[in-house]
């Protein structure tokens, strides 16, 4: 049981646990002041005027070539000959929880003289550092759900992929909106519509919010220790009432 996050495993199972519980510096704390300041809204999941718009083949190729010449870098976009297109997206990673990742090394056998030949499987989790970017090169038709795929695959995260969702971030006047992308958005194409501006609309992964909790996205371990965190909840919230009424029985009776 860990002091700091009450963790909960086997006391077997403790010397193979990697979790930082404390967190990295300033993990509790929020953007700088101007984000915290535009950031009031973020409930817009409304499709977006860009995913609104439809175009031609002709109007696809002559955005491609205004994009292409609004840019200051190498990270332009291309038509294909099939009337697809390819580019490049950046995602931000602004995850507040760790990720886990496989162990590298082997675990050494547990008990003296009793050989594990197969070794045993162990997971490190980890933060990822604040701010965090990483520039991806997909196609026209590559869904968000196939974008979030692949940034976990560049980190090596073994997190089930239903446990994040990627964000259109958006500025206008000096608000700033987010919107859940849906499975099936393609990002390169909003990335298109809106232009090059990061401003105008970037991209972010983040923990998959829905208020409603998908409990079979989580493995067993982590819905039996889901289980005994909200017994002790339970026990904890229990006993404060039971001291409340305690509290206030006793000053009846020295009332009386």
């Amino acid at each position: 049981l860990s002091p700091d996050c009450s963790f909960t495993c086997h006391y077997r199972c403790r010397a193979l646990v990697r979790l930082d519980c404390s967190g990295p510096p300033g993990a509790g704390d929020e953007d700088d002041g101007n984000e915290k300041v535009l950031e009031k809204d973020t409930n817009v999941d409304e499709p977006s005027e860009w995913e609104k718009t439809e175009l031609d083949q002709a109007q696809v190729e002559q955005r491609i070539k205004e994009y292409n010449s609004q840019i200051n870098s190498n990270l332009f976009m291309s038509l294909n000959k099939d009337g697809s297109y390819a580019g490049f997206i950046k995602v931000q990673l602004k995850l507040v929880r760790p990720v886990a990742v496989p162990a590298t090394n082997r675990v050494p056998s547990l008990q003296a003289g009793r050989p594990h030949p197969q070794g045993v499987k162990r997971r490190t989790s980890f933060y990822l550092p604040k701010g965090t970017v990483k520039h991806l090169h997909i196609l026209s038709h590559t869904r968000a759900s196939e974008v979030i795929d692949a940034l976990l695959r560049k980190f090596t995260v073994i997190d089930n992929p239903r446990k994040f969702a990627l964000f259109e971030r958006s500025e206008k006047d000096e608000q700033v909106y987010l919107r859940k992308l849906g499975d099936d958005e393609r990002p390169l194409r909003l990335r298109l519509l809106a232009g090059p501006s990061e401003k105008v609309l970037s991209f972010i992964l983040k923990e998959n919010e829905t208020g409603e909790v998908n409990w079979d996205a989580f493995t067993l371990p982590e819905l039996h220790n889901f289980l005994l965190i909200l017994q002790r909840e339970e026990e904890e919230h229990v006993r404060r009432l039971r001291h409340r009424y305690a509290c206030c029985r006793q000053k009846m009776q020295e009332a009386l």
